[in-house]
Parts: C-alpha cells; sequence; structure tokens
C-alpha cells in the first residue's frame, strides 16, 4: 500500500476493523516514511456477472453506474451516503446470489428501485421517472398511485 502523501510503499497497519453489517476491512495505516495516517477499506471481490444492455450489448458491472443512480435519484433528499453504500451492496449481493453469468440491465434497475423504494418514496419516483422512461402523465401518475398504495397497505 502506497502513501497517498510521499509515495512510499512501506505502510504498517496501526489498526484494522470490520465494518459492521459489511464485508468491508477498515484499516487503518502509517507511512514509514513521511509519519501520515490515513485509512483504507478491504472488500472481497466477487465476480459480478456481465450486463446485458436493452440493445443486447454487454459490459462489465460498475458499481459506480449503481451509486452514481441512486445519489442522482436521491439528490437533495435526506439519504446519506452510507444508505447509498448499503443500498449498492445489497444490490450486488442479489446480483452474486443469482449465480448467472449475465444478468438483464431491467433485473439490476428493479433493484434499484427496490431499495430506493425502502429508504425514499421521493427518490423512488425520480428514479423510476428516468428508468421507465414515463412519456406521459398517466405513466406518473400510475407510479404515485402505486406507491399510494402500498402507504395505504402500511397504514
Amino acid at each position: 500500500m502506497h502513501c497517498p502523501r510521499c509515495d512510499h510503499s512501506d505502510t504498517k497497519v496501526i489498526d484494522a476493523r470490520n465494518q459492521r453489517d459489511a464485508p468491508v476491512k477498515r484499516r487503518r495505516r502509517e507511512c514509514s516514511e513521511c509519519g501520515r495516517r490515513f485509512t483504507t477499506y478491504e472488500r472481497i471481490e466477487d465476480l459480478l456477472p456481465m450486463v446485458v444492455k436493452r440493445d443486447g450489448r454487454r459490459e462489465i458491472f460498475d458499481r459506480r453506474k449503481v451509486i452514481a443512480g441512486i445519489r442522482k435519484a436521491c439528490q437533495k433528499r435526506p439519504v446519506s451516503a452510507n444508505m447509498i453504500e448499503e443500498a449498492t451492496q445489497r444490490v450486488e449481493r442479489v446480483l452474486l446470489d443469482l449465480g448467472e453469468r449475465e444478468v438483464p440491465c431491467v433485473r439490476i434497475g428493479a433493484e434499484v428501485r427496490a431499495e430506493l423504494r425502502a429508504i425514499d418514496s421521493v427518490a423512488w419516483i425520480r428514479f423510476s421517472s428516468v428508468y421507465l422512461d414515463f412519456r406521459t402523465i398517466e405513466e406518473f401518475r400510475a407510479a404515485l398511485d402505486e406507491l399510494d398504495a402500498e402507504r395505504g397497505d402500511e397504514g
């Protein structure tokens, strides 16, 4: 591990902790050259499936795209970065648990929608309106009615 300040390759771990409810190990490190302390996060890299796009193209799953989509939907909403990270991890877990080599992008979108629905209804409707490509006000109303019906079941 190279120091982010001086790029020296000799750093030592001074503290290591498992992140609660996440497959990530947090390591606090110190550079033996300049003394700077910094934190790294270690994650097991599972082999995620290829994503089959709507036009048939295939590409490697990119968690940054999931995070970016969730962040965009959650702009100016009371959703923490930690909540976004946890939602992304749950989406990845579902994809890994499928055990498939390829997954249609619509399946990933459905998982993201499910996560957003649990986190924030406004973020859910924002994501849905873009992801499902609402073209009419009736499509938008139908999504809102779906949300209202669900809330009616809860309360």
